[in-house]
């Protein structure tokens, strides 16, 4: 296992792939030989970055598609005008197994129909295969995954992005698990009857609720993966103390690198997730990456929450949107870079090992926040040729472009098993 990334062992490996990658001279021909032929050059950096991209199982565990859909549905079976996200660009990018977030806003725990937003958003990926099985599938454990990688397809697994459909009825995990759904997110913006949220300015339960105690347990028996992504720290730590199966944090990136915001995870909350056997997958958007991207980005949060109350200008009102652009003239926004999704990886790396940590891109959930370089899912290959670079083997791409979230997705699958059977119900 790989556990650092000392700087010197860095600049001796980018050194001898620089040299590999410009190729042998002509004095690298057996001049004893005069038949001999020249040496092939190898690949450079780029060409094999794509290649990887192709051979290797990439799997993302949050692309927001869905929902961008709602406010307007697209053929993503082509080249679409809009978002992050569609067939081809998943292909060319090598993207073989995207999360579809079905994502539920906060809102609708309030207002009420959180679990028939859920199942519409749901309805929604399964058409998906249905309009264009030649190119999507539907799929819902890792032996489909496996089974079906390698043939052409973008195959479409589901993350549930806040409980708040579980609706206070453990019944409905069930119903959810069997709808497809392999990951649930356990709050997201607000407190919800499950946990507190790491936006949230009150705490509610000071982490799990006692129904939220019985969603880890019940999720742990079916076989739903636990997402810490957006629950409060004191949620997390609890949630480690409780399950029998590893977490993922789906879309969350390194709080070292934005001190003092909670949404992204603390440097012990990393190690505890890796103790677990669990996997943190980065967020790709800027605000996630560096401080500056960060307090740009929260600057204009707060401005726009100022202007909102002011007006009384309520969620959705196109006014927001205007009054956003007239901000950003003024304050363009910071972008972070792919290399900076590099840097969170190799801090993970030192951290915990190469074991523990994935991609979760956030691809049409973050806006245009998206860092140069790696700007829709056309763009893995960038991001491999960044890794590379830094000095990480094909092996280890291997392990952070997907393997290790299939470790972690194929035990919890194995512990729901032996939970059932020692303790079967209905």
């Amino acid at each position: 296992m790989l556990n650092a990334k000392p700087t010197l062992l860095r600049s001796v490996l980018a050194a001898l792939l620089l040299a590999a990658c410009q190729g042998a001279g002509p004095e690298a021909a057996d001049s004893t030989d005069p038949g001999a032929k020249p040496a092939s050059a190898p690949e450079d950096l780029q060409a094999r970055a794509r290649r990887l991209a192709q051979e290797i199982l990439i799997v993302d565990t949050h692309v927001d598609v869905p929902y961008r859909l709602v406010d307007g549905m697209e053929d993503i079976s082509q080249r679409t005008e809009k978002g992050d996200f569609d067939y081809p660009r998943a292909r060319e990018g090598g993207l073989d197994a995207p999360f579809m977030s079905i994502y539920v806003p906060a809102r609708y725990q309030t207002s009420g129909g959180a679990k028939g937003v859920a199942d519409e958003l749901i309805d929604m990926v399964e058409k998906f295969a249905a309009d264009w099985p030649d190119k999507f599938a539907v799929v819902a454990s890792t032996a489909e995954v496996e089974a079906q990688f390698g043939q052409g397809k973008v195959l479409l697994p589901m993350g549930m992005e806040n409980g708040a459909p579980v609706e206070g009825d453990l019944a409905n995990l069930r119903h959810f698990y069997d709808r497809g759904i392999r990951y649930v997110t356990l709050t997201h913006s607000e407190n919800n009857q499950i946990c507190d949220s790491s936006y949230a300015t009150e705490r509610k339960w000071n982490g799990l609720s006692p129904f939220g105690r019985e969603v880890v347990a019940e999720m742990n028996r079916l076989g739903i993966m636990i997402d810490v992504s957006h629950v409060s720290d004191d949620a997390f730590h609890q949630v480690i103390e409780l399950t029998k199966a590893p977490v993922i944090a789906s879309h969350s990136s390194c709080r070292a690198f934005t001190p003092g915001w909670e949404r992204n995870m603390a440097d012990d909350m990393i190690v505890r997730l890796a103790e677990n056997g669990g996997v943190i997958q980065i967020n790709f958007g800027s605000a996630f990456l560096t401080k500056e991207a960060h307090e740009a980005s929260d600057a204009l949060w707060k401005a726009r929450g100022e202007y909102q109350k002011a007006h009384d200008v309520p969620d959705g009102d196109p006014r927001l949107d205007e009054f956003t652009e007239e901000h950003r003239k003024e304050h363009p926004p910071v972008y972070a870079d792919v290399a900076d999704v590099v840097a969170h990886v190799d801090h993970v790396v030192e951290l915990v090992g190469i074991d523990h940590v994935g991609l979760g891109s956030d691809f049409d959930g973050v806006g245009d926040s998206l860092p140069t370089g790696l700007k829709d899912v056309s763009y893995y290959p960038n991001l491999i040729a960044e890794l590379l670079e830094a000095g990480y083997s094909e092996d280890d791409v291997r392990k952070i472009c997907g393997g290790n979230l299939m470790r972690v997705w194929r035990r919890v699958e194995e512990i729901a098993r032996e939970l059932q059977t020692s303790s079967p119900e209905a």
